[in-house]
């Protein structure tokens, strides 16, 4: 028997005993490196805002997601290998669940023979999956990823919101939201079906608690109508009615879309909102989304009798479709100017030509406009990009 049928056999045995289930994440990763020959394995976790790799045993050493091959590893899913300090070699797995880029592993060894890596690749994969399925509920995973503490309406919002990125082979839906521990009434969601991508971004009056709730009820009215297969319209509808009657002060504007992942028809309602961009063959088609808005939510009397309206576009192979709340296009520049429309999409539209990752794209979007040495944001930034491929046809 080979070392590698070994491994396999050893990390059979680990997964086939319900015991292992209920283990704590470090002991569970020290146990699969050894059933697996690996001598020595860390998690590093990305935190909240995608700055550093922090290590799940030890916080003081992290690592910038920029300037260091582990935050490499992060930012392009993919392998890299480097010398170890303490002699042998160091492999660098990103660690990802579907589309979600959580963090990397490192496998540290005498040498990287192909057994080693493969072995790696398929302890990265199990990894993934048990820190997606256990983050939920477990603090320890909250307080390594967060560097500050986290207002009130933050702390609400964030935990309706679903994973920053997901996708299958035809469609990947990311985004980002800042000031990552302020936010106070701006989120987004994303969910998909078989045929559908659902996607929508939600910005509601004011900075505050009542703010964070009224958010809060208007995505949960949107998922609630969206789980019995209500139609765009009846989305808004549900959104209407539970603002109406919970939070009657209240509004919300936002974009709903929803893009059929075999054909490419892309379908939205904007209530109020800026309208979204679309970038195609790496050129930003000005006004090609642009539509007359119709009233914010929480304000279905200001339709004056008509329905909400649904728009219509055919997508493209390729296309990229961004959605955003305006405190995007208000943050400042160094020079003391609106970072605007233009600079938004030619931002993304360098970096899509570069060939990088939608969720690489906007983190370092986000980043460049927080970084600004002048006032930076001055409200909630939002930004929710998705990119189409369609099936390939069948023979």
């Amino acid at each position: 028997m080979t070392t590698s049928d070994v491994g396999d056999d050893r990390l059979e045995a680990f997964l086939a005993d319900p015991e292992n289930s209920t283990l704590d994440l470090s002991t569970a990763v020290a146990r699969c490196s050894r059933a697996l020959g690996l001598r020595h394995s860390v998690v590093y976790l990305a935190d909240l805002q995608q700055r550093r790799l922090v290590p799940l045993t030890d916080v003081t050493s992290a690592l910038p997601v920029d300037g260091s091959l582990a935050g490499w590893s992060y930012r392009t899913q993919s392998l890299r290998v480097e010398e170890s300090g303490a002699g042998g070699m160091t492999a660098w797995f990103p660690l990802v669940d579907s589309a979600e880029r959580l963090g990397v592993l490192a496998v540290h060894s005498p040498a990287l023979t192909p057994v080693t890596l493969r072995h790696g690749r398929a302890l990265a994969t199990l990894l993934g999956m048990m820190i997606t399925s256990k983050r939920t509920y477990k603090d320890s995973f909250v307080r390594r990823t967060r560097t500050e503490p986290m207002r009130l309406p933050a702390e609400m919002l964030r935990a309706f919101l679903p994973p920053r990125t997901i996708g299958t082979g035809h469609v990947v839906s990311t985004a980002v939201l800042e000031p990552a521990y302020e936010i106070g009434g701006d989120a987004f969601d994303h969910s998909l079906t078989e045929t559908t991508l659902h996607a929508s971004v939600f910005d509601a009056m004011g900075h505050n608690l009542a703010s964070g709730l009224t958010t809060a009820v208007s995505l949960a009215a949107c998922r609630n109508a969206r789980r019995t297969g209500a139609d765009l319209p009846e989305l808004v509808e549900c959104v209407d009615n539970a603002l109406g009657e919970w939070l009657p002060d209240q509004f919300c504007t936002g974009v709903l879309a929803q893009l059929d992942l075999v054909g490419g028809t892309l379908r939205w309602i904007n209530c109020g909102h800026p309208p979204p961009l679309l970038i195609r063959e790496q050129r930003l088609l000005v006004d090609a989304l642009r539509r007359e808005a119709d009233p914010p939510m929480g304000l279905p009397f200001l339709l004056a009798g008509r329905p909400r309206r649904t728009h219509e576009i055919a997508l493209r192979p390729g296309d990229r479709v961004l959605m955003y709340t305006d405190g995007v296009i208000e943050a400042r520049t160094p020079d003391g100017s609106e970072f605007g429309l233009e600079r938004f999409a030619d931002y993304v539209i360098r970096a899509t030509a570069a060939g990088e990752l939608a969720s690489e794209t906007l983190r370092r979007l986000i980043h460049s406009i927080l970084d600004s040495p002048s006032t930076g944001l001055r409200d909630d930034a939002t930004i929710l990009m998705f990119e189409w491929w369609p099936p390939a046809p069948e023979r």
